[in-house]
């Protein structure tokens, strides 16, 4: 493994990631981008992440603090740089990316 990719490695380690996941209710969408997401998170991500899931219908303020344009949709506020993922967060190797785990 190069220097640079442990470092990587080693940084992403220390970082605690801080997500959040805007859902509409119970519906299939919002029911499959929740499941995914706490896999991944616990498969990738093992103690050191914080998800919090935020259902517009019944947190329309929060929404639209985010200004939400589209739903599933998964916000990484730290460590920076903000990302934001919009879909139904089935590919795994997709959100990883978005996350900043993959190249």
């Amino acid at each position: 493994m190069a220097i640079e990719e442990m470092n990587k490695a080693e940084k992403r380690v220390r970082s605690k990631y801080n997500l959040k996941l805007f859902v509409t209710g119970a519906s299939p969408n919002s029911t499959r981008a929740i499941s995914n997401i706490k896999n991944i998170c616990e498969k990738h991500l093992p103690g050191i992440y914080s998800l919090e899931i935020i259902d517009v219908y019944q947190q329309p303020l929060l929404a639209k603090d985010e200004q939400i344009i589209a739903l599933p949709m998964l916000v990484k506020s730290t460590p920076m740089p903000l990302k934001r993922l919009i879909g139904d967060m089935s590919d795994t190797q997709k959100v990883l990316k978005g996350l900043g785990f993959s190249e």
